[in-house]
């Protein structure tokens, strides 16, 4: 059936048609004028399945894991969301930081899986995690598009206080792209992190590298810090204030490690170890500490000593030491150049050690 302007324009056509038959008109073809026929609008998107608290905690259960990280001193206790089915897992890389050892149990089966880290970005908290031997897992919905508004609900659902059980936290969207510094409760470290969502859900430990999901059960952002300080010097607020990484930017950093590609803040693969600890110093990465056994005590490194070259290019802060380390593999062979305590330059071969990640 034509539309009522299509159905008006074949009218007049065939008035038209009639009247030349009975007395033909001049003919002047060039200005008769275009008609254009108004197509009908597509129809609206159906609206979002808003589902209860009881069903997000349903669908979001399924596919996450509790993580214990066991850094030989503490365990940190975390969360992951399952994105494969054979196991690939986005979690915060400060629940990893460290570790010796990882253990991951999901909520779907309750099995038991040992870790495999396959690469982090601590710019950004996130790291990505193979559970070893893990098949036909449930996977997380994603969000493919970022329709996050201030005033959405939400809730963040993790391993709270570490108890091996999932806990729901609702609330509200109250920012987006935001920056902070968030401390790590176990060694009191410091991260500047930026363009966060900030919720007033209240967050807790072992929530981090958990879900942020909307009213439809889809992930939005993984929880990375709760009440944490924007500014070092202010105290945390008396009303909770947490914050998630967007789901996109936390996946650019998962494609990119499962492509092997790593860059000036994401490593792909097993963590070499130098074996120091390091400090700004004006003349390079001056050493704190300097592990036994390591390949830097074997070189002749000490404590005072001040890092001036990596591999061949000019170090002159520990960030930049710690950005050529990140490119680096355990078994890569090295040159390091330093002065020691009487300022007189010193030089070594070294190959880089297994190390936990840093």
């Amino acid at each position: 059936m034509p539309s009522s302007r299509a159905a008006s324009v074949v009218a007049v056509a065939v008035a038209v048609v009639g009247g030349f038959l009975l007395n033909p008109p001049p003919v002047r073809e060039a200005d008769v004028p275009a008609v254009t026929v108004a197509q009908p609008a597509a129809p609206a998107p159906p609206p979002p399945n808003v589902l209860t608290p009881e069903e997000i905690e349903a669908r979001v259960v399924p596919v996450l894991v509790t993580l214990v990280a066991d850094s030989g001193l503490v365990d940190t206790a975390g969360t992951g969301i399952v994105l494969t089915p054979d196991g690939v897992v986005v979690t915060n890389h400060h629940v990893i930081d460290g570790a010796l050892d990882i253990n991951a149990v999901n909520l779907a089966n309750g099995a038991e899986y040992v870790v495999d880290v396959l690469g982090y970005d601590s710019s950004h908290d996130i790291a990505v995690l193979q559970l070893q031997g893990a098949h036909s897992l449930p996977t997380a919905t994603l969000a493919t598009s970022p329709t996050i508004r201030i005033g959405d609900p939400v809730t963040a659902v993790g391993n709270a206080e570490g108890n091996g059980h999932p806990v729901p936290a609702r609330g509200f969207v109250t920012e987006l792209g935001r920056s902070i510094t968030a401390r790590s409760s176990t060694d009191g470290s410091r991260n500047r992190l930026s363009g966060l969502i900030e919720v007033d859900a209240e967050v807790r430990p072992g929530d981090s590298g958990g879900p942020l999901v909307d009213t439809t059960a889809t992930v939005i952002g993984v929880n990375t810090a709760g009440n944490a300080d924007s500014d070092p010097s202010t105290p945390p607020p008396a009303q909770p204030r947490s914050y998630a990484v967007p789901i996109a930017t936390a996946m650019a950093i998962v494609d990119q490690v499962r492509s092997g590609r790593t860059s000036s803040t994401v490593h792909v693969g097993d963590t070499p170890l130098l074996g120091i600890n390091v400090t700004n110093n004006e003349r390079g990465a001056e050493v704190l500490w300097v592990g036994i056994g390591t390949p830097a005590d074997h070189a002749g490194l000490e404590i005072g000593n001040v890092i001036t070259d990596f591999d061949g290019t000019p170090v002159r802060s520990s960030t930049e030491l710690s950005e050529r380390m990140i490119a680096k593999h355990p078994g890569d062979t090295v040159s390091v150049r330093w002065l020691d305590d009487l300022g007189q330059s010193r030089a070594a071969t070294i190959v880089l050690d297994e190390g936990p990640p840093r």
